[in-house]
């Protein structure tokens, strides 16, 4: 099936249960199970449904059939935010004493996790330039358990070099984890480019109206035979988990790592998502292709019209001709297309607050994704935790102003930034 169809039909068959066109909200904690038997069988994997509210949900289960189908990948798991996706990624694969390499240039929610809050956990981060590549390999050691890197970062709108940094992963065996998140599946799948694992934060451009907070992770297809061959580094994927009956992750049949994220982390750490959710998000996943075509053609619009004009300093967006990032997009990019988000230098902070703080249509929020056109402020708000030297490597300055167009008329938004801007 085609992308436009998977978005609407995978994942759910209506001929079952009641017929419902609309996929049932199972807003449950728990299940009856037929008896005893049923029940083990269910814990020891013998039979596959739903267990307990914390692990499976019959709604979620289709969200991450769907989501699976859209990315390319064997099988997903969906989390409570963007951010419990990121950790289970790397939970799942590293521990104490482990390092993770991380690009240069993410969201700062991200960079805090990765390089304090998972530090606490005795996993070190060590940073990477995305777009030379040039100090990644280097860097690999024997304890090196992940290469994570956003295929269209937020707020620098850059595009890293993602063969690159997949040909290097695969020389070593270390496990490539990319997030998805702006770019989205409709215009990129990181898989079909040779990356393990895909993250998400589906409370953005998936949902597109601001109503959920949501993550997801998918893998590709193959990753137990990964595991068996990188057995040294990812051991315990081939080791019984004493947790879980002695269970061996890549003797079961069935796609693995996101089986250790249900049975092992989302069991003991919970970060469930809900099914109200779930159900928020499927329905806003059918029109994602339709909105994400019209946010990339608005944002384009958009760019144009900040680079003529005399009072911005610099514009990126990689839909832009003369961006540094322009033939990566054409590359990788689903007709080239780059999404929502633009970043652009207006003279001054001064400047940046007056000119946010003057639009009309645009919203002052830090969300990205929606059908609403937003504005932001990156340095006083999403990387704030960021300390000055750590603001400038990720190429985010006092005056960087963040734009996630919406779907409004781009007249409209044009004239709203105008305005702004001629104040």
């Amino acid at each position: 099936m085609q992308k436009e169809t998977i978005a609407i039909h995978a994942g759910y068959n209506k001929k079952e249960g009641h017929g419902s066109m609309s996929v049932p909200i199972t807003q449950t904690t728990a299940y009856a199970f037929r008896d005893s038997e049923h029940a083990a069988n269910l814990f020891a994997l013998k039979e596959l449904g739903p267990i307990y509210g914390r692990i499976t949900n019959p709604t979620t289960d289709v969200l991450e059939q769907r989501f699976a189908a859209l990315e390319g990948g064997a099988a997903a798991i969906c989390t409570s935010s963007g951010q419990a996706a990121i950790f289970f990624a790397i939970a799942n694969v590293a521990e104490a004493g482990d390092n993770i390499l991380i690009s240069d240039k993410l969201y700062g929610g991200a960079v805090t996790l990765l390089t304090h809050t998972i530090k606490r956990f005795g996993i070190k981060a060590r940073v990477f330039n995305s777009e030379k590549v040039n100090d990644l390999e280097e860097q690999i050691n024997d304890k090196t358990k992940a290469i994570f890197f956003e295929s269209l970062s937020n707020p620098q709108i850059a595009i890293g070099d993602i063969e690159k940094i997949v040909e290097i992963a695969k020389k070593h065996g270390v496990l490539t984890i990319c997030d998805n998140t702006v770019a989205t599946a409709a215009l990129f799948n990181p898989i079909k480019w040779g990356v393990d694992v895909v993250v998400h934060s589906t409370s953005k451009y998936t949902n597109g109206q601001g109503t959920a907070i949501g993550g997801i992770v998918v893998e590709r297809e193959g990753l137990a035979e990964f595991f068996k061959e990188n057995n040294k580094r990812y051991y315990h994927f081939n080791e019984p988990d004493e947790s879980y009956h002695g269970l061996v992750y890549t003797e079961v049949p069935l796609p693995n790592f996101c089986l250790r994220i249900r049975l092992a982390l989302l069991r003991d750490i919970g970060a469930t998502q809900s099914p109200h959710n779930s159900w928020l998000l499927i329905q806003t996943l059918e029109t994602l292709l339709l909105r994400v075509d019209k946010h990339s053609d608005n944002a384009l619009e958009v760019a144009k019209f900040l680079q003529s004009h005399p009072k911005v300093k610099s514009v990126n967006y990689p839909g832009l001709k003369d961006s540094p990032y322009y033939e990566k997009a054409q590359k990788y990019f689903k007709n080239g297309k780059a999404s929502g988000l633009i970043s652009f230098e207006a003279e001054s902070f001064e400047d940046a607050r007056k000119i946010i703080d003057s639009t009309k249509l645009f919203s002052v929020v830090v969300n990205i994704g929606d059908s609403k056109s937003l504005i932001t402020h990156p340095g006083s708000t999403t990387h704030s935790q960021l300390s000055e030297e750590e603001l400038i490597a990720a190429g985010i300055n006092p005056s960087t102003i963040r734009l996630s167009i919406g779907l409004e008329d781009p007249k409209d938004l044009i004239e709203d930034l105008d305005q702004a801007l001629n104040k």
